[in-house]
């Protein structure tokens, strides 16, 4: 459904009966407790290459360990903060920073990766901030170069809903905040992310396959994250560091200790482009 300004309205949050809706009410009660934050406006996800964001955002008002929080646990990837932040912005209002996320190759359980986001929405968020780590499947974006993400392609094989849950995906990556990001950095690309389930890396054969159906990058995180924030009620906006070239695309072995590197080598600009965006939602 699109309100009178042409933008895709979003459903409230956290409604009707949904596996693990309960567990997201029950950790935001946790989170507002330790923080003494009633309702934190925005959500941010850091993945792989993101961490130095959170310090840049804002400044962090409480930490909360993940392992406190019910329906979480301390990351399991390394280059991954085990805690949650509230952060206040410039215009008063608080953000929840999750330092983690929760893979789907972890348990091949999607309501998990879910908790995340639905979390958030039950935390008080309109807005979330997915960001990743993820292979570059055209020569021209080099390795520490921010991507926008436009459209996903899931390619797992799973969803986070369930039943007759039939949710508009459309314009699911919100061309409101795509927009605001150009304009704060014009050089800014945009392209699809392909989630593959992992934990292993796409073969050349995977990677030709996911070119040939459009996709522009590849990993492993953001694409059930987006559908449950979707059906969560919240607006969406996803950017992608490009870590690496896709495999059959360079020739040295992929790794995660590259991943983490080239997070490191991209230095202030990526944390400096999302407290940019940030600032101006």
């Amino acid at each position: 459904m699109r309100d009178q300004n042409g933008t895709t309205a979003q459903t409230p949050a956290l409604q009707g009966d949904h596996p693990g809706f309960d567990e997201a009410r029950a950790a935001a009660a946790v989170i507002a407790e330790a923080t003494g934050v009633a309702e934190h406006r925005i959500a941010v996800v850091l993945g792989s290459g993101w961490g130095g964001a959170a310090e840049l955002i804002g400044e962090t008002e409480h930490s909360v360990p993940l392992a406190d929080v019910p329906g979480f646990h301390a990351p399991k990837v390394p280059g991954h903060n085990a805690s949650i932040r509230s952060v206040k912005l410039a215009d008063g209002t608080s953000a929840l920073v999750f330092g983690s996320r929760t893979h789907f190759y972890e348990s091949r359980d999607a309501q998990a990766v879910a908790h995340t986001v639905r979390t958030a929405a039950a935390a008080g968020a309109k807005t979330v901030i997915l960001t990743n780590g993820c292979g570059g499947l055209n020569p021209e974006i080099a390795p520490g170069t921010p991507v926008v993400i436009a459209d996903h392609i899931n390619v797992t094989g799973a969803t986070p809903l369930v039943g007759a849950t039939f949710v508009d995906m459309t314009d699911l990556y919100s061309p409101r905040i795509r927009r605001i990001a150009k304009e704060i950095d014009p050089s800014l690309t945009e392209g699809v992310y392909v989630q593959f389930s992992g934990p292993q890396y796409e073969t050349p054969a995977e990677v030709r396959m996911a070119k040939v159906l459009g996709g522009d990058l590849v990993g492993m995180s953001t694409a059930l994250d987006a559908i449950a924030a979707r059906h969560a009620g919240l607006e969406v906006f996803g950017i992608s560091l490009v870590t690496n070239l896709g495999a059959g695309i360079q020739e040295e072995p992929l790794s995660h200790q590259e991943v983490v590197e080239a997070g490191q080598a991209a230095g202030p600009r990526i944390p400096a482009l999302l407290a940019d965006i940030i600032g101006r939602l």
